[in-house]
C-alpha cells in the first residue's frame, strides 16, 4: 500500500476507529490512522492516513474544519448531544433569528471553551467520560480554541427551536460545547443534534468516498491523494539528488530560490515528498524536521 490520504465520508453510527479498522482489513496496509475524530453520531469528512502519511497527522490537525450543525434549543443533555435524553430548561418560543445571530457573536475568535463531560480529554489522569459514567462531578477545565466563522444558516422558531449553523474552527473545538454554551447564552439551554463535517482543510465532502465505494484495496488505491494534500498551506521547495541525500540524513541544506519563513515541505526531483521542515533565517537553509521514506 502506498502512502497517501483518503477522504472518507464517515457514516452515522460508526466510530472513527472502526473506519480505520475496516480500511486496514480491506487494504492490508501496515499503518493506517485518522486525523480529527468524529463522534459516532456525526458524519462527513474523515481523513484516513496510510503508511508514512500517518506521520503527517500532527500537521493535518492544524487545518481548519468546517461543520454544519443543528443546535436544539430549550433543552440540555448530559452528553451535550442527542445521545442522552433531553431535559427541558426553558421555552425558546420568544427567540428569533436575530437573537440567535447576536448570541453567536460571542463564539467567534479565540474563546474559552469547556469540553463536554463525556469526552476523551483527561481530568486528573483519567478520561472525562470514565469519570462522568461513574458519577464524578468534576468537569474538564476550559481551554482556548479558535472559531474563525460562526454563522446562522437557518432558524426554526417555536417550543422546539432549532438553529442550523455553519462553523469554521481550529483543532480541539467541540461543537457539542458550542451548542451547550449557545443555549446557555440564550438562557434556554441547548444541545447538538445533526452534525456534518463538510470540509477539512482542502478536503471537501462532495469529493469524499463512502465506505461502500471502498470495498477492496484497488478501490482505495484509486482514490488515494498525495500525502502533501494536508500540507497545502506550506511553501514547497525542490531538492536535487545531493540535497535529498543530505536531508535524509537529517542535515540542513541551502535551497534556491530562498524560501520564506514558516514550515516548508521538500520534494525530490520527481515531485515526491521527502521531508517537512522549516527555514533557518540566519543560515538561509532548509532544516528537516520529519523525513519520509
Amino acid at each position: 500500500m502506498r502512502a497517501g490520504i483518503l477522504n472518507v465520508d464517515k457514516p452515522a453510527g460508526a466510530t472513527s476507529f472502526s473506519v480505520v479498522r475496516r480500511l486496514r482489513e480491506v487494504t492490508g496496509a501496515h499503518r493506517v490512522g485518522h486525523a480529527g475524530t468524529l463522534d459516532p453520531l456525526a458524519t462527513g469528512v474523515l481523513p484516513i492516513l496510510f503508511e508514512s502519511a500517518t506521520r503527517l497527522a500532527e500537521f493535518a490537525l492544524r487545518l481548519p474544519k468546517t461543520y454544519l450543525a443543528d443546535i436544539h434549543l430549550g433543552f440540555r443533555t448530559a452528553t451535550d448531544d442527542a445521545e442522552a435524553t433531553p431535559e427541558p430548561v426553558a421555552d425558546p418560543s420568544a427567540l428569533d433569528a436575530a437573537a440567535v445571530e447576536a448570541a453567536l457573536d460571542r463564539f467567534r475568535g479565540l474563546i474559552e471553551q469547556r469540553p463536554p463531560a463525556y469526552s476523551a480529554v483527561k481530568v486528573a489522569g483519567r478520561r472525562a467520560y470514565e469519570r462522568a459514567r461513574e458519577g464524578e462531578e468534576e468537569q474538564p477545565p476550559a481551554r482556548q480554541v479558535e472559531v474563525f466563522e460562526a454563522s446562522l444558516l437557518e432558524y426554526s422558531p417555536g417550543p422546539q427551536a432549532v438553529a442550523r449553523v455553519r462553523v469554521v474552527c481550529g483543532s480541539g473545538t467541540y461543537l457539542r460545547s458550542l451548542a451547550r454554551d449557545l443555549g446557555q447564552a440564550l438562557g434556554v439551554g441547548g444541545y447538538l443534534g445533526r452534525l456534518v463535517r463538510s470540509a477539512y482543510g482542502p478536503l471537501r465532502l462532495e469529493d469524499a468516498s463512502t465506505l461502500d465505494e471502498l470495498g477492496d484495496a484497488d478501490a482505495v488505491e484509486a482514490r488515494l491523494l498525495p500525502p502533501e494534500t494536508v500540507l497545502a498551506d506550506m511553501e514547497g521547495v525542490r531538492l536535487n539528488v545531493e540535497q535529498e541525500a543530505a536531508v535524509r540524513q537529517g542535515r540542513a541544506v541551502r535551497v534556491l530560490p530562498e524560501p520564506g519563513p514558516g514550515r516548508l515541505r521538500a520534494h525530490d526531483l520527481k515531485g515526491r515528498l521527502v521531508a517537512v521542515g522549516h527555514c533557518d533565517p540566519l543560515r538561509r537553509t532548509f532544516v528537516p524536521e520529519k523525513v519520509f521514506s
